[in-house]
């Protein structure tokens, strides 16, 4: 990324910040997801999966953040007091934030009070956001193609990603069950959350096969799906499966701000080439689909 064009872009999250810090220091209500958009330029559809990857952070973490930094700035002050920093900061009871430092800190408002050096550092600390371990990719290797719309049958999963090997299972069942495995014609699927913004119970994702031919009619939890269309940025990552939220964010951080393109309002979807049962897990491969158009 060019640094120009990625100073603009941080640019745009900043403005995003300031509007968090700001409703975090008068005690408002946080802004709703249009006002966030429109303050980084960014659709909404896409808006928590971009200020993630150009943040480090997701927006909650952002907003947990300076909430604490918040309180320290509070509690270092001569007459702070840690009722009012608590009440100050959006926690309902001086014992949900006492939870909350304590659990962010190892240690206590009070105590914390009284370590001047150390609050201090930890009000620096939080002034940006944690560089976190992270995951090594290799360059990228990104094609603009053109998709043509294909069909698919699918089944949503809700709840843990940790299933999804379980809802495959019930897919390839249902299409072996009908004689329809020899037209399969790929392994896709589309996260619609990410478990690092959504809670693990609650996050969707379409399992889903592609189809050559007509396809056995769907019924039940099993329905029709349509993907491609338009132009997609395609990039392959070739590991574990468990990092490709990680490598998403890598696409759009390394390659997207810089590549005179936008994202389109549809879901990116990902087409795995291997089975993770019959795989290494170091060779596994799938292609990320991002959906964008000339910027």
């Amino acid at each position: 990324m060019k640094t120009r064009t990625r100073h603009q872009h941080l640019q745009r999250i900043d403005r995003v910040v300031a509007l968090l810090q700001a409703a975090v220091e008068q005690g408002n209500e946080l802004p709703e997801l249009a006002t966030l958009a429109a303050a980084a330029h960014l659709s909404p559809f896409h808006f928590h999966r971009i200020y993630r990857a150009l943040a480090g952070e997701t927006v909650g973490n952002t907003v947990a953040r300076l909430r604490l930094l918040r309180a320290l700035q509070l509690l270092a002050e001569p007459d702070g007091r840690v009722t009012e920093a608590a009440l100050a900061v959006g926690y309902e009871t001086p014992q949900a934030f006492a939870r909350a430092f304590r659990q962010a800190f190892d240690t206590t408002p009070s105590d914390m009070r009284r370590q001047g050096v150390r609050l201090q550092q930890e009000i620096e600390r939080l002034r940006q956001p944690s560089p976190g371990e992270g995951v090594a990719f290799s360059p990228l290797k990104v094609e603009v193609v053109s998709v043509e719309p294909f069909r698919l049958v699918a089944i949503r999963h809700v709840g843990d990603p940790v299933g999804l090997g379980q809802t495959y299972g019930r897919l390839f069942q249902w299409m072996a069950e009908r004689g329809a495995l020899e037209q399969m014609a790929g392994i896709y699927g589309v996260p619609h959350d990410d478990p690092r913004d959504v809670p693990r119970e609650h996050c969707a994702f379409e399992c889903a096969l592609a189809l050559a031919g007509e396809g056995p009619e769907t019924v039940g939890e099993v329905h029709p799906l349509q993907l491609g269309g338009g132009l997609w940025a395609r990039a392959r990552h070739v590991g574990s499966y468990d990092h490709l939220d990680d490598f998403t964010d890598h696409f759009i951080a390394d390659w997207l701000s810089d590549s005179g393109y936008t994202l389109r309002d549809a879901w990116p979807f990902r087409h795995f080439h291997d089975d993770p049962e019959e795989t290494p897990e170091a060779v596994l491969r799938a292609d990320i689909y991002l959906p964008v158009e000339p910027g």
